[in-house]
């Protein structure tokens, strides 16, 4: 029989102790370690034996990378920690599909500066990771309601001012569309 559970990276446990910390504000560095090892085994993480002296080394990872503030008893979530936590969680954003298509093409278009390069590279890896296709270098489109991810893109990575979200009833040629997202 085959496990299901899927074995910890420190990835994981880095977002986790990131994500527990943002939830409870400050966290007592006696609370990290339980609260961190109930949300992997409620996601279906396999907990290490030596899971508790990870899960600390980690959190010292975070401080060292300031995306965590240690005060010698309680963690809290630095600027940059919720900056990178928010990043994180653009990255695992899911999009619902609906039962039924509505006939109607999400067309984004953005033109985010050169001086913006990461910003860019950033918004296209997650147009991919999502499932949007490319029409060209800076057009993307999708079938379904998208405005939750467009809005979280614009607010978080700032780039409102260069992004447009269409809501298109035909695209020339869309067979090939159809087909890319299975709705022929």
């Amino acid at each position: 029989m085959k496990n299901n559970k899927r074995k910890i990276k420190y990835s994981d446990l880095q977002k986790i102790i990131l994500e527990t910390v943002a939830v409870a504000g400050v966290l007592s560095a006696a609370l990290i370690a339980p609260n961190a090892i109930g949300a992997m085994a409620r996601l279906g993480m396999i907990p290490k034996r030596r899971q508790t002296e990870y899960t600390r080394s980690s959190a010292s990872m975070l401080v060292k990378k300031g995306l965590l503030f240690y005060d010698g008893s309680r963690y809290r979530l630095t600027p940059k920690g919720e900056h990178t936590l928010q990043r994180w969680q653009l990255a695992d954003f899911a999009l619902q599909k609906p039962k039924k298509w509505d006939k109607k093409w999400r067309v984004i278009i953005f033109d985010i500066p050169e001086k913006m390069k990461k910003v860019r590279n950033h918004v296209t890896f997650l147009f991919r990771r999502i499932g949007f296709v490319r029409l060209q270098d800076s057009v993307w489109v999708y079938p379904y309601n998208c405005e939750d991810i467009v809005t979280l893109l614009k607010t978080d990575l700032k780039v409102g001012k260069y992004m447009l979200q269409l809501l298109v009833d035909e695209i020339e040629n869309d067979k090939h569309l159809r087909e890319e997202f299975d709705l022929l």
